[in-house]
């Protein structure tokens, strides 16, 4: 075998070898992906309670610390001012159990009675939500899903 096709090859590992280090880190270094989000909203009736239900898949090479998530009208105050991750950092969170190597299913669930109904905007709503894995990366999304009321 001549000197240059070694030379060659060996030169064409480091290449490949190095690229693959920088897949590596660089997947190390995405934020969460939120997956099959979902937003149902049932609304009272009679004297049964409604509900809000989101559910989605987060996945984070670090593991998922947490989901927070926030319903909101799409013509309320965040429509014009727009809301911030700041502001949804102090929303509820969502309960995230374990669905792989670094995935969580992530649900939030809430009762509404006929009284928040009557109260609530009807129309279009968002879904925010602000995802954080275990390293401190964050992924925020003001859209993440929608549902209508009304």
């Amino acid at each position: 075998m001549s000197r240059r096709i070694i030379l060659g090859s060996a030169a064409a590992l480091v290449v490949l070898g190095g690229a693959g280090a920088f897949v590596l880190a660089y997947a190390g270094e995405q934020p969460p992906a939120l997956e099959n989000s979902t937003a149902r909203y049932t609304a009272p009736a009679g004297d049964r309670e409604g509900s809000l239900t989101f559910t989605t898949e987060v996945t984070a090479a670090s593991g998922v610390k947490s989901l927070k998530v926030l319903a909101w009208p799409a013509d309320g105050p965040f429509a014009k001012n727009g809301l911030t991750e700041k502001e949804l950092a102090a929303a509820e969170s969502a309960t995230c159990n374990p669905a792989g190597e670094d995935t969580a299913r992530c649900t939030y669930k809430v009762t509404v009675n006929a009284a928040d109904a009557s109260e609530s905007e009807h129309g279009r709503w968002h879904v925010a939500t602000l995802a954080t894995a275990e390293d401190g990366d964050t992924a925020f999304d003001d859209k993440t899903a929608t549902f209508t009321i009304g």
